[in-house]
């Protein structure tokens, strides 16, 4: 999945590998997350396929690496793009499924900690959508961004729906 993520990311534009996880962590990283210590040997993997090629360029104090796209690297990326959608897992549900065998307040504060943390996501990613609304309305086409956009906007909602399922369990309302 991160190869596919970088090959995408360096369609735009040749990136170093610290450029690359920033834009990770600004776009894609509300929902999917990498280190340093993964994205490099992906880097390296897809120099060795010959998906991208690696440049040394001077930078403020010492030699940086950009990584451009290749033309085999972009075909990879695009038939990748066409394989049809897939659902990934959810590590958070199969852990409620079985919060029966956790006493009732180790229960609790699970769920509780667990909604802090996507209330905390859920107004970061609000913030970001705000900021990126107001880019587009000085943009020629922001209809190019559509899907972006969608993706952001299915973020924030998904988060107000796992909230309100979280009240719902929280206060044994479904029950």
């Amino acid at each position: 999945m991160l190869e596919h993520i970088l090959l995408g990311l360096l369609r735009e534009q040749p990136m170093t590998g610290y450029e690359l996880k920033k834009t990770i962590d600004s776009t894609v990283g509300f929902f999917y997350r990498t280190s340093f210590g993964s994205l490099y040997p992906a880097l390296r993997r897809l120099e060795e396929k010959e998906y991208v090629i690696v440049e040394e360029v001077k930078g403020d104090s010492k030699n940086k690496k950009m990584y451009t796209l290749q033309k085999d690297g972009e075909v990879a990326f695009v038939e990748w793009l066409k394989q049809p959608l897939k659902s990934s897992k959810n590590e958070h549900l199969l852990r409620i499924f079985f919060l029966d065998y956790l006493d009732e307040e180790k229960q609790n504060f699970l769920l509780k900690e667990y909604q802090n943390k996507l209330k905390s996501e859920r107004h970061k990613l609000k913030e970001v959508e705000k900021i990126v609304i107001g880019e587009l309305e000085g943009i020629t086409n922001p209809q190019d961004f559509y899907y972006r956009l969608s993706v952001l906007q299915y973020g924030v909602r998904h988060f107000e729906m796992e909230l309100d399922w979280l009240e719902d369990i929280i206060r044994r309302k479904d029950v």
